[in-house]
């Protein structure tokens, strides 16, 4: 069995899950709600190619999670979310129910209730903060 077909992201990325509304679409990155969202607007923005996860990224892929975070708050403005409110996070192994990378967009962080501001609490031991992922990826300068 190929990733495509094991992995749930990679069917939505490559459009064979009807049933997801997209968000956003480009070459590398796609944006749809997430099914069990914490907030009203809770979005992930899942890349294309099959990453396993956060742990995996390296120094050359900085520009890749910049792009993430951009277009992560766009979605959220455009959705009509508050981007001045807004948690961003990667879920960090063996902490993730889908081993494809996926940065979590959750706003308005007032708005999150008690689990789940357990689940995505920022720098925790299971959750990494987008500040925290590109200090690490910087750090790994050839």
């Amino acid at each position: 069995m190929t990733t495509l077909e094991k992995c749930v992201f990679c069917k939505i990325v490559h459009g064979q899950d009807e049933k997801t509304e997209i968000l956003h679409k480009d070459e590398r990155i796609v944006v749809f709600r997430d099914i069990r969202p914490a907030t009203p607007h809770h979005y992930l923005v899942v890349t294309k190619e099959h990453i396993p996860d956060a742990k995996q990224l390296k120094y050359s892929h900085i520009e890749l999670v910049e792009s993430m975070i951009a277009i992560g708050k766009d979605v959220v403005t455009r959705q009509g979310g508050d981007v001045d409110d807004l948690r961003m996070g990667f879920h960090w192994p063996p902490f993730h129910a889908i081993s494809h990378l996926h940065l979590h967009v959750i706003s308005s962080t007032s708005k999150i209730g008690w689990i789940a501001s357990g689940i995505y609490m920022i720098n925790s031991p299971w959750f990494a903060s987008v500040d925290w992922l590109l200090k690490r990826l910087k750090g790994m300068a050839p």
